[in-house]
């Protein structure tokens, strides 16, 4: 990616072990991951046939229990502030989102409509190209169709017509909250623009309940740097503001690619991302008090978005068939990582197929 400071998609989600300060205790829990047949039989041959045990543990509680997955010890994380949580390793982050990604608005098909779509028809295994067909193929008959079905309805209302920007926030736990409402209502694309505050974001994480980890999250130094990269997406620039020059949100025409940008809780938008905004926009305020919580606001401002692209064209979601196809493939590959295991085994043999 040429601009883009950091492009990430990580799960924060884990909960605190706390063991029972009586160990003749008889209530005993076990550590059970979540069901997926990934983690627990590979039918294919190629890939073996493999049984996952788990030791017995006693705990204080069912919290605790649950933190013994072993996903939560290798996704957490010593580091605290949420620029280092996102790009200490750099390489590490980028790896984490599968698909192919364009650098430019021209590098792919999202160009002939006018609107921006991230993502090639590509994932890369080594050497090998699978296209998002293929990786459908590859992962899917080891997902429970519950798992599909969701991940169908979830694509058939995504968009990345309206994306979120969040600047200077200083409790992470607004950026949670933020995240968790943009992923319920169907917006994929989410943008943070840091600060320096050293506020833990690990003591607030759980409250957008796994939202990041299907989320397109990039992570950026400066208004001028994400904003510039925006503009270039085909995407308008609408600053939330208290000030008199606003335009309320219900006056505005939310078919048109929107970033919604919001402020830090005092200091709200910054006086660069301002001036480089092509408008700035309010929440009407009926009551005494003259703005909603940060994460409260960005949760209407995305609400409205919604119902009016809804009652504008029909529905929210707008990606095309192909689109609708890639996206699949790329939450097919985060849904677990057998799922990557299981893709490369798929591109492994397509090599070897095609070598003779």
């Amino acid at each position: 990616m040429n601009s883009c400071k950091t492009l990430i998609r990580s799960s924060f989600s884990s909960f605190p072990i706390v063991p029972l300060l009586n160990p003749n205790s008889s209530i005993t829990f076990i550590s059970v991951r979540a069901f997926s047949p990934l983690s627990v039989l590979h039918p294919n041959p190629c890939i073996g046939t493999a049984r996952r045990t788990f030791s017995s543990t006693k705990f204080a509680s069912f919290h605790g229990a649950v933190a013994l997955s072993p996903e939560s010890f290798t996704e957490d994380s010593p580091k605290d502030t949420v620029k280092e949580l996102l790009t200490t390793n750099r390489d590490d982050a980028s790896s984490m989102m599968k698909m192919e990604r364009r650098c430019t608005v021209s590098d792919g098909e999202g160009e002939c409509r006018g609107s921006w779509f991230p993502y090639k028809d590509m994932f890369k295994c080594g050497e090998v190209h699978l296209s998002s067909r293929e990786v459908l193929e590859a992962v899917s008959p080891h997902m429970m169709e519950e798992r599909k079905d969701r991940f169908r309805r979830v694509v058939e209302n995504r968009s990345f017509s309206v994306c979120l920007v969040v600047e200077g926030l200083s409790d992470f736990g607004n950026i949670s909250a933020a995240f968790r409402s943009a992923d319920a209502l169907g917006i994929q694309s989410v943008h943070v623009v840091s600060c320096d505050s050293s506020k833990r974001y690990r003591d607030n994480r759980h409250v957008s309940m796994g939202a990041e980890k299907w989320l397109d999250i990039e992570l950026w130094d400066t208004p001028k740097e994400c904003f510039e990269v925006l503009k270039s997406r085909g995407y308008r620039i609408a600053t939330t503001h208290l000030g008199m020059d606003t335009v309320s949100i219900y006056d505005l025409d939310w078919s048109c690619p929107t970033a919604i940008v919001v402020g830090n809780e005092g200091r709200g938008i910054s006086d660069e991302a301002l001036e480089l905004s092509d408008l700035r926009c309010s929440i009407p305020m009926n009551g005494m008090v003259d703005s909603f919580n940060v994460s409260v606001a960005a949760g209407i401002l995305m609400h409205h978005a919604v119902c009016d692209r809804t009652n504008r064209l029909g529905s929210h979601g707008d990606l095309s068939e192909a689109e609708k196809e890639i996206l699949m493939a790329e939450f097919s590959l985060r849904h677990s990582r057998s799922a990557l295991s299981i893709a490369s085994e798929f591109a492994k043999r397509k090599q070897h197929s095609t070598s003779f």
